[in-house]
């Protein structure tokens, strides 16, 4: 039976994941501290621990910022 070509979202792939871990890994893999990444992303250094722990959601305008400033698809930080 052929396979369904299709994109998974980040909590099929990774049920116990969420999205702000993808935000960690997106700063652990350019190598950033938290310090870098919120200048970058012109947010306060809280909101972006809170983004990585699963407190808060990403919006889409901040996914949309991150994904376009690191080369990557915002759907993958929703």
């Amino acid at each position: 039976m052929p396979r369904e070509n299709r994109a998974y979202s980040l909590a099929e792939t990774f049920p116990d994941s969420h999205p702000g871990k993808a935000l960690a890994g997106l700063r652990a893999r350019e190598g950033l501290t938290q310090k870098q990444m919120t200048e970058a992303l012109g947010i306060s250094q809280s909101r972006l621990s809170e983004l990585e722990r699963g407190v808060r959601r990403i919006s889409i305008d901040m996914a949309k910022k991150a994904a376009e400033k690191y080369g990557i698809s915002y759907r993958s930080l929703l």
